[in-house]
């Protein structure tokens, strides 16, 4: 999604009230257990999986729940089958979604979805000609800051495609297939990230006024609040 939104997520995320926490962990959960499927239950070895425990820790989800996630994964736990499905649609006054799906039921998971679209005046249709997928990284101010070329000559050579200094902070741009290698570059420099995944980035973003950018909220916090969506992306500046 684009930068603006994301680091709004993030906030709600980190503050998010307790009713609203275990639904959270079960898409985190989710997420892990998609990792470990696809490569295996080593975080030593499964990069994918180790962002995604990263991910689980930082909301504070309970060791014992991102263990069960990975054995769900490997098949060591019984459990359904958790697939991911990717959504396109135009929601809010024209704004273009990509909604990523993780679901052990296809049938819910597309009719939640489609209804949240129609309800707030959009439809599911194809937008993905204008997103791509990139590597991104978010930094806060508090945890880095870029004072000088050198800085950001030295993040381009890690592996950095494109780099925004925001109000919040830094968002970096990798290729996909660079993602691992800047990540450790920062780990190395004791960066911490607000978060570090791919992401679908829209190639043209959009702004909207006030009245449409209520609209649109609105319609992300229906999403936000969908136990089978574990992330969306918008061209939308909020």
């Amino acid at each position: 999604m684009s930068g603006h939104s994301k680091w709004s997520t993030i906030k709600r995320k980190k503050g998010v009230a307790d009713a609203k926490r275990g639904a959270i962990f079960t898409k985190l959960g989710n997420l892990i257990t998609i990792a470990a499927k696809e490569k295996g239950g080593d975080s030593d070895t499964n990069f994918t999986l180790r962002m995604a425990i990263d991910k689980a820790r930082s909301a504070n989800m309970p060791k014992d729940n991102i263990e069960r996630a990975i054995k769900r994964g490997t098949g060591e736990l019984e459990g359904e089958q958790i697939i991911e499905l990717i959504y396109e649609g135009i929601g809010p006054v024209n704004s273009q979604f990509v909604v990523k799906a993780l679901t052990d039921n296809k049938n819910r998971s597309a009719a939640s979805i489609r209804h949240a679209f129609t309800k707030y005046g959009g439809s599911l249709g194809s937008v993905m000609w204008n997103f791509a997928q990139k590597g991104v990284f978010r930094i806060t101010n508090d945890e880095f800051k870029i004072t000088s070329d050198e800085d950001e000559l030295e993040l381009i050579e890690a592996g950095a495609d494109d780099i925004a200094r925001e109000d919040e902070g830094v968002t970096l741009f990798t290729k996909p297939e660079d993602l691992q290698k800047v990540k450790k570059y920062l780990e190395e420099k004791n960066i911490v990230t607000e978060s570090a995944e791919i992401e679908y980035v829209a190639k043209d973003e959009a702004n909207v006024s006030d009245e449409d950018k209520e609209k649109i909220e609105k319609f992300i916090e229906e999403l936000e609040d969908n136990e089978d969506v574990a992330d969306y992306y918008t061209n939308v500046n909020i």
